[in-house]
């Protein structure tokens, strides 16, 4: 009986990125899709409704220093008192800007981010241009790429995340929002200050 030459089909499955590119390019040709509504509806995610969590818990950090003092010591337990996160999401630690120093979060090895309270990663975090600069000159790219231009004494804190232990910023309260209530201060949190590449504290 003859050897079956036939092989097994061991083609890898197709990128899902490329994928929903073609899916994409398929409804936009088709006119049932604008361009424009993808990047609008990819930036609501990236932008609001992901880092609504986070942005909840500066709120409160900004309002309550009690609360403030607990965030700082017990990350994920103080998160947890704001908004509701998974038991087994991973270790948080919050680090505070002030005048004197400003951090800045990126993750050297891949990609790791604390979704539970930022929501999606932007493009640029993932990107090996950042991940690159952030350690080597940070302030450089702080003020090339975000136009965050700081004074030279302030010191930078670079915070490489990973698997483990992930950081989120907890960014300068606006000096203009000394008045503001809670729920007016969630409105002024960007999610960029959060990850240290936009610096709300200046006057």
């Amino acid at each position: 009986m003859p050897e079956d030459d036939t092989t097994p089909d061991v083609t890898p499955p197709a990128d899902p990125t490329a994928r929903a590119r073609a899916i994409q390019s398929l409804l936009v040709e088709k006119g049932l899709l604008t361009t424009d509504a993808v990047d609008d509806i990819v930036s609501v995610y990236e932008e609001d409704l992901g880092p609504l969590n986070g942005k909840r818990v500066v709120a409160r950090a900004w309002s309550d220093p009690d609360y403030r003092e607990r965030l700082l010591d017990e990350g994920v337990s103080a998160i947890a008192e704001v908004v509701d996160v998974n038991d087994d999401i991973v270790d948080i630690e919050v680090v505070e800007n002030t005048p004197e120093t400003h951090n800045l979060v990126v993750c050297t090895l891949c990609s790791c981010y604390p979704w539970a309270v930022l929501g999606l990663p932007p493009t640029w975090y993932k990107s090996p241009a950042y991940r690159a600069r952030a350690v080597r000159e940070p302030r450089t790219m702080l003020r090339e790429e975000f136009a965050v231009d700081l004074p030279a004494s302030t010191d930078v804190e670079v915070w490489d995340s990973n698997s483990e232990l992930r950081y989120m910023v907890l960014p300068q309260r606006p000096p203009d929002a000394e008045d503001a209530t809670e729920e007016e201060l969630v409105e002024r949190v960007t999610r960029d200050s959060m990850i240290g590449v936009e610096r709300l504290g200046e006057p």
